[in-house]
Parts: structure tokens; sequence; C-alpha cells
């Protein structure tokens, strides 16, 4: 019987072919928004990337555009604070959301941060789909629960996004894909595929891309 939220296979050779092309271009920083008015124009399809602090989004994103230096990796939790806007190729916007679940950050910047993420993941028309990173050491935490059912209430459809899974025992990696699976089944936005990925590794990068490239 197939399993709730499979995890994704290797694509075919036309699609995976279709994201090398898309981020085999230029990828390229276009800025920084702290609030609504701030946002570029919404003309191109556009997908977006969120996370806990320190989960592994900046580096994930790195490679998924093969820039090593593209989005900024810290070891400080919560440095980004800004809704990051990448341009990949003519048609699509790729998106840092800040990190979240950080508590030490000051109130009221978690309170600035969440404003304007619900205000972005409400109001953004061209967004087709949010991939939120999930540590596949430690599975889904009370502080994801928080944004898988902002992105429900938002009916932005999300995939989750293990990552470092090169950290991760083959044992103890089932034990966090049926924790990560349970917990998705109760999101009604959960998009039913899993992507299990290694910035280090490469694992998962062609799946990323190819999802990416594939969206309509």
């Amino acid at each position: 019987m197939q399993l709730p939220f499979p995890l994704a296979e290797t694509p075919d050779a036309a699609s995976s072919e279709k994201g090398r092309l898309l981020f085999a271009g230029e990828t390229e920083f276009l800025k920084g928004v702290v609030a609504m008015s701030g946002l570029p124009p919404s003309d191109r399809l556009e997908v977006c990337f969120a996370g806990r602090s320190n989960v592994g989004k900046s580096t994930l994103i790195n490679a998924l555009t093969g820039r090593k230096a593209l989005a900024r990796a810290s070891n400080t939790p919560g440095r980004t604070q800004e809704i990051n806007f990448f341009t990949a190729g003519e048609d699509h916007y790729i998106v840092d959301l800040p990190g979240y679940g950080y508590a030490n950050a000051p109130l009221d910047v978690v309170a600035k941060w969440q404003r304007l993420l619900k205000s972005y993941l409400s109001g953004r028309q061209n967004l087709r789909r949010a991939f939120v990173l999930i540590d596949a050491r430690h599975g889904v935490k009370k502080v994801d629960e928080e944004i898988l059912s902002l992105l429900d209430s938002a009916a932005v459809t999300f995939q989750c996004v293990l990552t470092k899974a090169d950290k991760v025992k083959e044992k103890d990696r089932a034990i966090v894909l049926d924790q990560v699976r349970k917990a998705l089944s109760k999101h009604p936005a959960a998009y039913p595929e899993i992507i299990l990925t290694s910035s280090e590794k490469g694992d998962g990068i062609e799946i990323l891309r190819t999802t990416i490239a594939t969206l309509v």
C-alpha cells in the first residue's frame, strides 16, 4: 500500500532538464522587503522557503541555485529579518522568508515578522507553493505547526522538505518520517509528497529544482 506523503522520486529526463535549465541561468538577489509596500510586482511564478532558524534554509537555497553565497547563511539564529526576493531566469521568483522559532529574538521583532509573514502569505496571488523546511534529525516541532496552520488558513499549498538527511541514520530516518507524515496529515494545504535533501551531499536538489520548474 502506498504510504501517505511518499518521498519524491527522481524525475524523468525531460522534467529534470527543465529544472537544470531554470537554475543554469542567472539567479540574482533582487531585494529585501520589510513591508508589503516593498513587494516586487507579482508578474512571475513565485515559490517561497520557510523554516525554523538554522534549519539550513539559506544553505539549501544556495545549493538549489548553485551559488555559494547567494542567500546569506549565518550561525546566528534569527539573522534574516526580511523577506528576500531572488530572480531565477526570466519567469520565477525564489523567496527566502525570515526564520521563525528563535526564542531570544525581541518580542516586537517577532511580532513584526509574524504580521509581515501573514500579510505576504495571504496576499500574494502569484505564490504557487511554499516549501517548509524540517530538520530530518528532529521532525515537526510545535513551532513548525504554527507556520503549517498559517499556510492552511492562507490556502497556500505547501510541501515539506526534509533537510540535513545525511546527518540521520537510516533507522532513525524512518522514525522521523513517520512523525512527519502524521503531522502533515492534519493539514489540508500539505502537498502529498516529501522531498528529502542534503545540501552538503547534493541529495534531493535535482528533485527540488524540477519541482519548481514544472509548477504552472
